[in-house]
């Protein structure tokens, strides 16, 4: 695929002009500063639009992992930020681009999967015995192709898209025809940024805090499955607000990212296990292959003990811990005076 050029010259249709999104200050103190915020913002959405485009061509090479990941974190941070510059009711266009932009992501999904698991088992190739080791390597050689099928698969879906036209499209929505980065007063629920930011977090808030008590009634897998995703949506919004140095933000965003790589590698054993049973399931890898299915069941065995303890860190980190507290006394700082939060960065 060739690589986009992110300075193509592509008229962006139904965009927003210029007066549509005129300087709110007015000779308001209050709302100049609130415009350099906006300003910022869509300077960080800029930035992640950049990036996730540049990373394409580099993600379908099929060689780079890194570029996977970078791609589905920009499009998540991208999507975060327009999020906040276009709310709800989006227009219908703005709707069409940010389904795009989690398309890009999604298809994405399972190669990143498959990468990550790859690791591991490389890991356990070299650090297991011999009488592991061939199991290990059947593994390995079934996500390896298991991933090139997933690739191959994103390939056809992200080709439908126009990537440069994309690209000039949302870029217009971010920062229409160059005009001063402003928000659209009709679009705004409030014009003033802090306080914008903080419908979100309010929101984000309860749906994190939602979802981590349903995980403390119900342990399920689909249960603290969907703790992650409300942690990954918080911790990219946190990071927006952590932009504008936001006393706090920094201790808040570590110990988002400690709960993360622990319900990621809870999710990186979760979906390695149903790849191992998927894989000796088949079945004629047990009719040719029995001793070696037997071998990767002990596998499978272990590996859940490994999940066992994962999820066993992640409650004791969410349940009545002194990070959690911490985190939510920082959430009720900034939405008590959203004003004095920001005013303090």
């Amino acid at each position: 695929m060739d690589e986009v050029k992110l300075t193509a010259e592509v008229p962006p249709a139904d965009t927003p002009d210029a007066a549509s999104l005129a300087p709110l200050a007015g000779g308001d103190p209050e709302h100049e500063v609130s415009a350099q915020a906006w300003k910022k913002a869509r300077e960080l959405a800029l930035r992640q639009l950049d990036l996730l485009v540049s990373l394409e061509p580099r993600a379908l090479s099929g060689d780079d992992p890194d570029a996977v990941h970078g791609l589905r974190v920009a499009s998540r941070r991208l999507q975060q930020v327009l999020d906040l510059l276009h709310p709800a009711p989006q227009h219908g266009e703005v709707r069409r681009l940010r389904k795009k932009v989690r398309r890009c992501r999604r298809a994405l999904g399972e190669v990143r999967n498959f990468d990550v698991l790859l690791a591991r088992v490389n890991k356990a190739v070299v650090a297991k015995r011999t009488s592991r080791r061939d199991a290990w390597l059947a593994v390995k050689d079934y996500l390896l192709k298991r991933r090139q099928q997933s690739l191959d698969r994103a390939a056809r879906k992200l080709a439908k898209m126009n990537f440069v036209r994309f690209y000039a499209h949302l870029k217009g929505w971010i920062v229409p025809n160059g005009a001063a980065p402003q928000p659209s007063v009709e679009r705004l629920a409030a014009p003033v940024f802090h306080e914008r930011v903080a419908q979100d977090l309010a929101k984000s808030w309860k749906a994190f805090e939602a979802r981590l008590a349903l995980s403390h009634r119900d342990a399920a897998a689909p249960a603290v499955h969907r703790v992650r995703i409300a942690a990954k949506r918080f911790r990219y919004l946190i990071e927006v607000v952590n932009a504008f140095g936001v006393p706090g933000s920094d201790e808040t965003l570590g110990w988002l990212r400690r709960l993360q790589r622990h319900l990621g590698n809870w999710h990186d054993v979760e979906v390695l296990e149903q790849m191992m049973i998927e894989m000796v399931g088949r079945p004629e890898f047990l009719r040719d292959h029995l001793e070696l299915a037997m071998s990767v069941e002990k596998l499978i065995i272990r590996n859940r003990a490994a999940k066992k303890k994962f999820e066993e860190e992640y409650f004791g980190m969410t349940q009545s811990s002194a990070g959690l507290e911490r985190l939510r006394g920082w959430v009720s700082y900034v939405l008590a005076s959203p004003s004095a939060a920001f005013a303090t960065a």
